[in-house]
């Protein structure tokens, strides 16, 4: 299974490597107040693909946190929590049944 694994990585990196390849156009990216830049289509995606994944990151990391210290404050209890009451367990014939609709 892990063989398979690896071949299908390595099957998306040829992919991946040959597109990169076939891509190497000169675009031009205008940016701010009239400065552009000007590089090859396949770098220019790779940079928009790494940027888009930084700024989702740089957004998820104050919810991580407050996560972690949410579950750092529920882990630490303050005081042990009493014991609880043994409870007899209801038969199953004392319980509730559900209503079902009648056969046709």
């Amino acid at each position: 299974m892990k063989l398979l694994g690896w071949l299908l990585r390595a099957a998306f990196f040829l992919l991946v490597f040959a597109l990169a390849l076939n891509n190497q156009t000169p675009v031009v990216v205008h940016g701010l107040f009239g400065t552009r830049w000007e590089g090859p289509l396949a770098l220019v995606l790779l940079i928009v693909l790494l940027l888009g994944v930084l700024l989702g990151v740089l957004v998820m990391v104050p919810l991580w946190w407050h996560a972690r210290r949410q579950a750092r404050l529920s882990s630490t209890p303050t005081s042990a929590p009493p014991p609880a009451a043994a409870s007899p367990t209801p038969s199953p014939a004392s319980r509730p049944q559900p209503d079902l609709p009648d056969a046709v």
